[in-house]
């Protein structure tokens, strides 16, 4: 057996992603030279790394419990820290042949142990309890698995006005996908958008990740964010319009405004950047943040608030030189920000655990949700309530964790409402239907989950073929898109369920 530096960085770099250490990965991607290295990302299962570290771990327990007559013998399980010890790894050898010779009898337990030993081998248990009900499981042949991409696929949303489905991935392409009912569904029916960079007077390749991407609200231009620095602007055929350099470095979130004529960009240069949509200009650039801007959500069409690794919350104004508005109170990086749909109540998620609710009108939070086990990754609101196209529904707020679990809160009262546990790897994303009746969840443990928001019930499921990093509602409400770490993107029509 051999393995070269180049593999053993790409599994570390996979790692650093699946993990949520985005700013870690890019930073090691560079150092490492990944994009230079000839291995296909998207043939690498999740948790390559963790799996091949188990595997090990569970070799030198063997050759710790297996005498040279081939008898098993009892002994304590191995930290990973342990196994790396060889201090640590000899002792227990001597201590295993004590025991033995102090009573042959306690070697007859070798059935129970290898049942014990082989429980380890899956790493956060997740195939053992992810079984999916017959009953509301959607079969493959249900699902239109749309192929092309040649590494994994970070994002995907669906056109406003049309069924367009738009896709971003590590092989530093987005792609448009037609998805309507008189289109016949092929990996042929795809446009491919190439993220290029000038390299001596000609076009090349970025090979950076496409890991942000908008529809305008008429559904005529898609805005994409890559790791190279520049957000784009591509008509719904596939052609550049616009190409918005300034930035220096990734770009990790992007919005377009309600009206569709400003864009909103945030990047780990720690600055955030409203340009103009038309001309592709820099309109203002905002740098308040002491660490990488990590989200951005539009207040209203010139108001914005921004978070960031620095654990604070900055709400800005166009043409203003600094935030009309902070909010701290998060203990570590705040992940993700969104408004809700009447602009009043902001919710912020953060690696701290918790969730918190902040206002215009007051200074410190309003909520401060305290439930999760581990980092909080997204949020969403619910398209319910006043100002909604659902007024009569209460207002909702979803949040999904790397805990494995979805949370649905009462924003009102503070509370949660449901805990939704079907999942057991990290949950990297939850999408509302248009009627706010069902959410959608994707995790790593490879499944869409479809749940009732009234009642918390499992309603459909889905078990894809590699890690899911986002699901997203079409506009009518019965097409789920979604997409994957082994380059996968794939649709689930409800209508057909």
């Amino acid at each position: 057996m051999s393995f070269t530096s180049d593999e053993v960085n790409f599994l570390v770099y996979r790692y650093l992603q699946e993990s949520g250490f985005q700013h870690s990965a890019y930073t090691f991607g560079i150092e490492s030279h990944i994009s230079q290295s000839n291995i296909n990302g998207a043939l690498v299962p999740p948790a390559a790394l963790l799996s091949i570290i188990q595997k090990g771990l569970q070799y030198t327990e063997a050759e710790i419990s297996i005498g040279e007559d081939g008898s098993e013998r009892m002994i304590e399980s191995l930290s990973l820290i342990d196994a790396v010890m060889p201090d640590v790894v000899a002792s227990r050898q001597k201590e295993a042949d004590r025991q033995k010779s102090k009573n042959e009898e306690g070697n007859n337990n070798s059935e129970e142990n290898a049942v014990k030993h082989a429980s380890y081998s899956n790493v956060g248990g997740s195939e053992g309890n992810n079984e999916i009900d017959s009953a509301i499981e959607i079969p493959a042949s249900k699902a239109t698995v749309l192929r092309g991409h040649e590494s994994e696929v970070f994002i995907c949303a669906w056109n406003p006005t049309t069924d367009l489905l738009a896709s971003g991935s590590g092989d530093s392409t987005a792609r448009i996908w037609n998805m309507t009912d008189s289109s016949a569904a092929t990996t042929g029916n795809q446009l491919v958008l190439r993220h290029c960079i000038q390299k001596g007077g000609t076009e090349v390749p970025s090979n950076k990740d496409v890991t942000s991407l908008d529809w305008n609200c008429d559904g005529t231009l898609l805005a994409t964010g890559s790791y190279d620095g520049y957000a784009r602007i591509w008509t719904t055929e596939g052609r550049l319009a616009s190409t918005l350099g300034q930035h220096k470095g990734p770009i990790f979130a992007l919005k377009w405004n309600k009206r569709g004529n400003y864009i909103l960009s945030a990047g780990v240069d720690k600055t955030t950047i409203i340009w103009d949509a038309a001309s592709g200009q820099c309109t203002q650039q905002f740098a308040f943040h002491s660490a990488p801007a990590l989200d951005v959500d539009w207040q209203s069409n010139t108001s914005f608030a921004s978070c960031s690794t620095d654990q604070c919350i900055h709400v800005c104004k166009l043409g203003m030189d600094k935030p009309i508005k902070s909010f701290q109170g998060h203990t570590n990086e705040v992940n993700a920000i969104k408004w809700d749909p009447q602009g009043k109540l902001l919710a912020s998620c953060s690696d701290d655990m918790t969730l918190k609710i902040w206002s215009m009108t007051q200074d410190g939070c309003v909520h401060d949700l305290q439930a999760h086990s581990k980092e909080i990754y997204t949020i969403k609101w619910s398209p319910t309530g006043p100002g909604t196209a659902n007024p009569n529904m209460n207002l909702i707020l979803a949040s999904a964790s790397f805990d494995s679990t979805v949370r649905l809160w009462d924003v009102e009262r503070g509370n949660c409402i449901h805990k939704l546990t079907k999942h057991t790897e990290p949950v990297y994303s939850v999408a509302f239907s248009p009627d706010g009746t069902l959410l959608a969840s994707g995790s790593f443990d490879k499944c869409v989950h479809i749940w009732s928001t009234q009642t918390g019930q499992l309603v459909h499921s889905y078990k894809g073929t590699g890690g899911i990093f986002e699901v997203c509602w079409n506009s009518r409400g019965d097409k789920v898109g979604a997409s994957a770490s082994d380059g996968s993107v794939f649709v689930l029509d409800l209508r057909k369920i």
